[in-house]
């Protein structure tokens, strides 16, 4: 397994697994349309606009990429950041590429300056981020309009 920084040409490979990984892990989360909906919205393009404002990551195993998630400022601020779009291929899931990619994002200079880091979660990523050290915000453990729980962890 490597971990190196997403380059354009990634961006096909990142968005089929998004939407592979929406359609089989959040299914069981979220009503179909939501899902569905989500899954039109992740193309390519939506992967490389990411990455021209966040360190977008991507895990390989054999040339493939089987694991992606990014880091960023949280609304342009220098002491929070933001984890955005993590996500690791079904077959994969539960063999420590999630930890890989948070132990990662933890590394990086948008993680070490911020005094917070929050994560827009899904229902179904909750679990893992609870297991990383990451706590619900405010205390609130429902999504919220946008179907997502906010989670976050102080440093």
């Amino acid at each position: 397994m490597h971990i190196r920084r997403f380059t354009e040409s990634d961006a096909k490979a990142v968005s089929d697994l998004i939407r592979r990984t929406i359609k089989i892990s959040n299914t069981k989360d979220y009503p179909e349309d939501l899902m569905n909906a989500l899954i039109e919205s992740e193309t390519p393009e939506r992967a490389i606009g990411l990455s021209s404002w966040t360190h977008f990551y991507v895990v390989l195993e054999n040339d493939s990429i089987i694991g992606c998630g990014a880091i960023g400022p949280y609304w342009g601020s220098e002491e929070e950041s933001s984890l955005f779009t993590i996500f690791v291929d079904p077959e994969w899931q539960g063999k420590g590429v999630g930890r890989a990619i948070i132990g990662t994002l933890e590394q990086d200079e948008y993680f070490l300056r911020a005094k917070r880091i929050e994560i827009p979660a899904s229902i179904t990523g909750v679990p893992f981020y609870l297991k990383m050290g990451y706590s619900f915000k405010d205390g609130i453990s429902e999504p919220d309009e946008e179907h997502l729980i906010r989670m976050e962890k102080h440093r």
